[in-house]
Formats: structure tokens, C-alpha cells, sequence
């Protein structure tokens, strides 16, 4: 059975929607997806680019994820790097895998991202 990822979903806490709408939106450059009328009332945001979706999901009790991630593949790692570091989210380099470049992130509630080079 052939299968492809649809989403990843990552939480945040009540009213974080718009620091990630300009995080996922505006620093990533994702387009805001419309979510559907029966999931609205929950909150969060749905965002993708090409394939890739993320939805953020408002959870109570939240806590970020640190070591659990999604692993996001990039065509210019090194612009998308000033970028994030640009609005002041940290850029973590990693060299730990031969022959990827790569980088470590927090979105604005600290789960953990990592982006690398296509």
C-alpha cells in the first residue's frame, strides 16, 4: 500500500493563532488554509505550500514539542535560515548527518522544526 503524508499537526495554546499566522504565513511563506466550518470552533490555523500541510492544533495544557519535529525539505535552506533568524527565531545549524545541511527552529510557541536542503 502505497502511502504519502498528508499533514503534520503541531499544538500550540489558546490564542497563539495569529503569532503562528505570521510565522507559518509570514516568515515560512505558507498560504493560510480555510479549515472547515466544523473544525473552526476548536481554533488553531491550517497552512501549506506545495504538498506540505501544517496544522496547528490549540491544546489545553499545552507544552511544546522539543525533540519531536517535522522535518521540513527546503530549495534554499540558507535564505530560508536568514529569514527565521530575521524575525528573531533561532537558527540552530547541525552537521551531525554527511552531506545535509540543515537547521534547527522553534515556531513562536517552541515546537521544535528542522529545515534542510532539498
Amino acid at each position: 500500500m502505497a502511502m504519502s503524508l498528508h499533514h503534520v499537526q503541531v499544538s500550540g495554546p489558546a490564542g497563539c493563532e495569529d503569532a503562528m499566522r505570521s510565522f507559518y504565513g509570514g516568515v515560512l511563506g505558507m498560504t493560510e488554509l480555510e479549515k472547515p466550518d466544523r473544525l473552526r470552533a476548536r481554533g488553531g490555523a491550517w497552512f501549506r505550500s506545495g504538498s506540505l500541510e501544517i496544522h496547528v492544533g490549540i491544546e489545553e495544557g499545552f507544552r511544546p514539542a522539543r525533540k519531536a519535529h517535522p522535518g521540513i525539505a527546503v530549495a534554499d535552506v540558507e535564505a530560508l535560515a536568514a529569514r527565521v533568524a530575521a524575525s528573531g527565531a533561532s537558527v540552530e545549524w547541525d552537521d551531525s548527518i554527511p552531506g545535509v545541511r540543515r537547521f534547527h527552529s522553534t515556531d513562536p510557541v517552541g515546537n521544535r522544526l528542522e529545515f534542510q536542503q532539498r
